[in-house]
């Protein structure tokens, strides 16, 4: 069964937490013995962006961290059609271009033989509710949105015919513990910084506990301001600009503990849904504390897999408490990871991406499936 991704970039996760997820899914699904492919725009911002700042030596990372990977790039002329004449299952992002978005669906509607998916993992449907809207999904077999309360949201709109929680999760074949790396570092943040999303709280949970604490620590990530880098740098924080995903396991293993610091959106208008690096982080086997969210659908157990810090004098006393106590980080390390290795890899996603394919599936799909499962 042959699947294809349109994605903003698979080559490149420059501030593209997306690239992350994309990447766990297609590699599962080729370990299990699946084609999978994916199409990006040859203009994509954050390519132009990694180019930009890394050079092309970046994007000759992304194939030798995943040589197993395709991605083909697409131009105003390229020939969709007959790049989907024998795919099984097209999932097209949110980020992909409307009017392609639609011309994709008009091939379904037509007679494609294709499942074909919606995929959004972002808080347009809240902070631009007009672009979300103004695309035809009606030709989708179906919506997966990656959080519960964003499904509620497509469902209440009337977007697509039938909407599903997808959330994302850890690769946990890249995103594993490191223990032969002596973690020499107090504290780690991986994060871009934003559209102003949460520049107070990183300041009130990143900037100001550590200066206050005298932490060594580092923090990556990209579209810095200068007088961020200015704030991270009197705090003692040693800001490193962007990071490879592939690299993300192994920074965290040189740190003592790491934070969650989500993005405002989430917080006030779409409870229940953190971060990738929530997930990658627990996955690499550090503890974790995260500034508030609401997790309403119960993904982890805070104050087992993780500590809640209600403010920033809060997290600078969880800092102190799991830099002393080796015992009680020892102890979230374990809960953490046997919450991701339960339920939250890109494994379990694949798991619940071909039970929606059983449900909403051609019969070009679904009669695979059932082949499949009576081989087993």
């Amino acid at each position: 069964m042959r699947f294809v991704f349109y994605t903003h970039s698979l080559v490149s996760d420059w501030n593209h937490g997306n690239a992350h997820f994309l990447r766990g899914v297609m590699r599962d699904l080729l370990r299990r013995g699946y084609k999978a492919t994916a199409l990006e725009p040859i203009d994509a911002w954050s390519r132009e962006n990694l180019l930009q700042t890394q050079g092309p030596a970046a994007v000759e990372r992304f194939r030798n961290d995943f040589p197993e990977l395709c991605s083909q790039r697409y131009g105003a002329d390229f020939d969709h059609e007959a790049a989907l004449a024998d795919a099984d299952v097209v999932l097209v992002h949110e980020w992909t271009d409307p009017a392609l978005i639609a011309r994709i669906g008009r091939m379904r509607r037509d007679g494609a033989r294709f499942t074909l998916l919606f995929h959004d993992t972002h808080h347009r449907a809240v902070s631009a509710e007009q672009d979300i809207g103004g695309m035809d999904l009606s030709d989708y077999d179906g919506v997966l949105a990656f959080g519960e309360t964003l499904r509620q949201r497509y469902l209440r709109a009337g977007w697509g015919k039938q909407v599903f929680t997808w959330h994302e999760a850890a690769d946990d074949i890249l995103f594993q513990p490191h223990p032969e790396i002596a973690r020499e570092k107090d504290l780690i943040w991986i994060g871009n910084w934003g559209d102003d999303e949460r520049t107070a709280e990183i300041a009130e949970f990143l900037i100001e506990p550590a200066a206050a604490l005298q932490l060594i620590g580092t923090v990556r990530g990209v579209r810095y301001p200068d007088a961020a880098i200015d704030a991270l740098g009197t705090a003692g924080l040693d800001y490193q600009g962007w990071i490879a995903n592939a690299d993300a396991p192994k920074a965290f293993a040189q740190h003592r503990v790491t934070m969650h610091i989500p993005r405002r959106p989430y917080v006030e208008s779409l409870p229940g849904i953190p971060t990738i690096r929530m997930f990658e982080a627990l996955a690499s086997g550090i503890p974790l504390i995260s500034a508030p969210w609401d997790d309403a659908e119960s993904l982890f157990r805070p104050g087992q897999d993780f500590l809640f810090a209600r403010n920033g004098l809060e997290m600078q006393a969880l800092l102190q408490e799991l830099l002393s106590d080796h015992g009680r980080a020892d102890a979230l390390i374990a809960a953490g990871l046997e919450t991701i290795r339960a339920r939250h890899t890109c494994r379990h996603r694949v798991d619940e991406l071909l039970t929606v394919l059983k449900q909403v599936g051609t019969t070009q799909v679904t009669d695979q499936l059932a082949n499949a499962e009576a081989a087993k």
